[in-house]
């Protein structure tokens, strides 16, 4: 396996395929929840992570971790003053947390800070050790989802019902949120900030065209995932394009397939189930 790794394309196709199997089921959710822009605002907290890991000098994955959390507790705390909708606060503190990030970097000129590689992504550069903490933080992650699926489901498809069944749906929640922030700050720095949510939602919107249950689109949404990291690497080296960019493109182009023939597919799916 070591002399696999030796080569960068090898390293990045594992460290992507990693990324792969748990952003397409994680997706799932968020495609469920309708909850497209708060993965968006999760991301964008990423950069401001890193930049304030740079300026403390420890681990970005920590530090991304730790502001996606406190990001996601500032907006149920501010949904809770009832007073903006969830979609303008969400609105305000991506942007916001953004903003601080970029301008947190622009003043650390002591540092050479490639801004490229944190909005799109460097997969290419990835080493072992990001390999290691790749593998290891999605384990945790799809342990986590298998061992909560249920109430992650029951609290998806109806709070008030999976609260009346005793399922504990705030506990659900808060996993939901830790586990989007764990994949993002393990993901980021092969997908880059504006691109991990389209990672997470357009293999789950595609596996969708052709699902007839949640667990089959989860499956279905990693293996879509899995793909496009293979056929936007597999492009990026023919056409000498950026690797992150090249596989967001490779995933809108397996979704605009599935639009096409996902209802033929679909319907052979149900004559032989039925």
């Amino acid at each position: 396996m070591s002399w696999l790794l030796d080569d960068f394309f090898m390293r990045a196709l594992f460290g992507g395929l990693g990324i792969a199997l748990i952003a397409g089921p994680l997706g799932c959710f968020i495609v469920w929840r309708r909850m497209a822009y708060f993965g968006e605002t999760m991301a964008h907290a990423a950069l401001l992570g890193i930049a304030l890991s740079l300026l403390m000098d420890i681990f970005p994955v920590g530090g991304v971790f730790a502001v996606s959390l406190l990001i996601a507790g500032l907006l149920y705390w501010l949904e809770r003053l009832d007073r903006l909708s969830t979609d303008t606060l969400l609105g305000i503190l991506s942007h916001a947390s953004l903003s601080i990030g970029l301008i947190t970097l622009g003043f650390m000129t002591w540092l050479r800070i490639d801004i490229m590689s944190l909005l799109f992504g460097d997969i290419l550069s990835i080493s072992e050790q990001d390999i290691f903490i790749i593998w290891a933080g999605g384990a945790l992650v799809l342990a986590l989802l298998l061992s909560h699926w249920q109430s992650l489901l029951a609290s998806t498809i109806s709070p008030d019902i999976a609260s009346a069944e005793g399922l504990p749906v705030t506990r659900a929640n808060l996993l939901f949120i830790f586990l989007i922030a764990l994949v993002i700050a393990v993901a980021m720095k092969l997908i880059g900030v504006l691109l991990i949510t389209s990672l997470l939602i357009i293999p789950a919107a595609t596996a969708r065209q052709f699902s007839l249950s949640p667990e089959s689109m989860a499956v279905m949404a990693a293996f879509i995932a899995a793909l496009a990291v293979y056929i936007g690497l597999q492009s990026s080296l023919q056409w000498d394009s950026q690797p992150g960019p090249s596989i967001v493109l490779s995933a809108f182009s397996l979704f605009l397939i599935s639009l096409a023939i996902g209802p033929a597919i679909l319907k052979v799916i149900r004559k032989r189930s039925s």
